[in-house]
């Protein structure tokens, strides 16, 4: 059970972690790559808005001011590259400066190309650089001015085709050097994260033993207690029935006599529950294991509880697919449909109990449904623990000391499946799903 426990918390933790992890990075990409392909959006559209025939380059649009002061020089230069003197732009507290005098819209790389209207090459600006041809550039923003939409991106380059007076302009701002900056934080991104998963993962697995270690050592503990406590009993407790039994004899029928017999049989009883548990709980991995026809098994335990539903005034129905079988030890998944059984005839509220065997996938899927009141999923929660019954009125009943299903749940998880209850619809479901035979 606490390996199972400690597995369960490993893998919450490092789901938990690899969750948070992907949806960070996945975040900070989209966001970053939406704000570069919006920020190249508009200098693309403020270099369109600047293009003029007449100029033929951009290069000239983007030289330095005249300095007032001194007529035909270039005006200085500060240490970011813009203007300095009179009216030149200072930092943030003079406002932002306009887009085409920003450093990265003077080192972004921008090509075009303008058609006249019968399609002929009016001008062909590669931006400065040899990264394309004439021809590459002519033939890609053709392809493109033949196309319906007016802006997009191909490969790494970011388009808009625009009318301008007379001529139609294809232009485009190249994303290489601000996108692979992104991929490169990607990269270390993934690498850096991945080391440190791997190094939570050991760390998680270290914590994990150190939290479930006490809780384990304290199960240990209770179950050596059940179990030594169960088999000290077991003989006194036998020897104060032989006696009683001897002195009934003798004495013939006493009040006081029969009180210490009947207390003594529930001992017995709770006793043999104890060992019941003790022996599931503490059960290795299955040497007594053995081709066993559940269904078959199912079919004898729903023949023998009939009369006992008949005589609480209720009617079993069954529904058992023929020919599953698990590898299992008999006697444990004997007592595992009897204890459902019984379950269902001692609690249902009605007076219909179906039992139901069928195999689902790789598994069988063994349910009983009664009716029952609305139980509180803290009530359901603690239905398999030891001593824990729903119903605190019933708590002297009979025989019964709310350990049935916890040896349940201790066979079902000693044949690798599981047990669950669910409360709908005014009837309370038990499931049980053991792993068939491979």
């Amino acid at each position: 059970m606490f390996n199972r426990s400690r597995k369960k918390i490993i893998l919450s933790i490092m789901g938990s972690l690899i969750l948070l992890f992907a949806v960070t990075l996945a975040v900070i990409l989209a966001a970053s790559f939406r704000d570069v392909r919006q920020k190249n959006q508009h200098m693309l559209e403020r270099y369109v808005e600047m293009y003029s025939l007449d100029q033929g380059s951009q290069e000239q649009t983007f030289a330095p001011q005249a300095d007032p002061a001194f007529p035909g020089e270039p005006a200085p230069q500060g240490a970011s590259g813009t203007p300095e003197g009179p009216g030149a732009w200072h930092g943030p507290d003079m406002g932002e400066p306009p887009l085409d005098e920003r450093p990265d819209f003077r080192l972004s790389t921008f090509y075009s190309a303008a058609f006249s209207d019968d399609g002929s090459v009016l001008s062909v600006d590669l931006g400065g650089r040899d990264i394309y041809s004439e021809e590459e550039l002519t033939s890609l923003a053709k392809k493109l001015l033949s196309g319906t939409k007016q802006s997009g991106r191909s490969g790494n380059l970011t388009y808009s085709v625009v009318r301008k007076d007379d001529f139609t302009l294809v232009a485009f701002i190249d994303n290489t050097v601000s996108e692979s900056s992104l991929r490169t934080l990607l990269r270390n991104i993934l690498i850096v994260g991945s080391i440190a998963l791997v190094i939570l993962f050991f760390v998680s697995c270290f914590l994990a033993n150190r939290i479930i270690q006490p809780l384990e050592e304290n199960d240990r503990q209770q179950k050596r207690f059940i179990s030594d406590a169960s088999h000290e009993l077991k003989t006194p407790v036998a020897v104060i029935g032989t006696n009683a039994e001897m002195l009934s004899r003798e004495i013939g029928r006493n009040e006081w006599l029969m009180n210490i017999q009947y207390e003594n049989d529930r001992m017995g009883g709770l006793v043999k529950q104890l060992l019941d548990l003790s022996r599931a709980e503490n059960a290795k991995t299955p040497a007594e294991m053995e081709n066993t026809d559940f269904s078959r098994l199912v079919t004898g335990e729903a023949l023998a509880f009939e009369s006992v539903a008949f005589e609480s005034g209720k009617t079993l129905r069954t529904s058992v697919e023929d020919g599953i079988c698990l590898a299992g030890n008999p006697s444990q998944l004997t007592q595992l449909v009897s204890i459902l059984l019984d379950n269902a005839v001692r609690h249902s509220a009605g007076s219909d109990i179906l039992l139901e065997l069928c195999r689902i996938g790789r598994t069988a899927c063994l349910r009983t449904v009664n009716d029952s009141e609305e139980l509180p999923k803290e009530t359901l929660e603690h239905l398999f623990d030891r001593f824990y019954q729903a119903d605190e009125a019933r708590s002297s009943e009979g025989k019964h000391y709310g350990l049935g299903l916890s040896i349940a749940k201790a066979v079902s998880e000693n044949h690798g499946g599981t047990i669950g209850a669910a409360c709908e619809n005014g009837k309370i479901i038990f499931t049980v799903t053991l792993p068939l035979q491979k």
